[in-house]
């Protein structure tokens, strides 16, 4: 994923979807203002890196459940040149060790539908998210076509893929932790998503 003009032709045959809108949510990261904190979970090899610049003067928090996942993070921050404004943490999204309201910022790119537990994610997100914050998500979504249903299927049984969500599933439990005007973008298999906290 940290090759985009591989991922964007691969992910258009896989998935039918324009990863483009995923790149474009990560370079915003370079426009965040001085003193945001981030939250990224999980963090996977550190592609939302890519949008960060250096010296930036913010607070990167890139976390996952994997130490192999969190290793390649630390890579990708070295090869950006910010590795000095990003903290790695091996961490459970369900159960994340982070205070209430701590980030200004919580993203979750490619990972809603891997988790065991979608609901208590998405609770957890909330609750580290302070009161004004946005929280981005990108995910494979159950209601997308029966070839993406399918290959959620054999995700679930290959142990790479949770039960995932519907659209519509994000949404309710986010306007029920307190998010206002979900904006939900699908794409093929993928709902690309932002959301303000109230």
């Amino acid at each position: 994923m940290n090759r985009p003009s591989l991922v964007k032709p691969v992910t258009r045959l896989a998935f039918n979807t324009d990863f483009g809108l995923l790149y474009e949510r990560i370079e915003r990261l370079g426009a965040l203002p001085e003193g945001t904190a981030v939250l990224d979970v999980p963090c996977g090899g550190g592609v939302a890196l890519r949008g960060l610049r250096p010296g930036q003067r913010l607070r990167y928090v890139a976390a996952d459940i994997a130490p192999a996942m969190l290793s390649r993070a630390r890579r990708t921050a070295e090869a950006a040149g910010v590795s000095d404004q990003v903290e790695t943490h091996e961490a459970d999204v369900t159960a994340l060790p982070f205070a209430d309201a701590e980030f200004d910022v919580c993203l979750s790119y490619t990972g809603l539908h891997c988790f065991p537990d979608p609901t208590t994610a998405l609770m957890e997100l909330a609750r580290v998210t302070r009161p004004g914050g946005t929280l981005s998500l990108s995910w494979v979504h159950t209601d997308g076509r029966a070839v993406h249903r399918a290959a959620l299927t054999m995700g679930r049984r290959m142990g790479l893929s949770g039960p995932s969500a519907s659209t519509s599933q994000v949404r309710t439990v986010l306007t029920d932790l307190g998010f206002t005007d979900p904006h939900l973008t699908p794409s093929g298999a993928f709902t690309y998503l932002t959301a303000t906290r109230r």
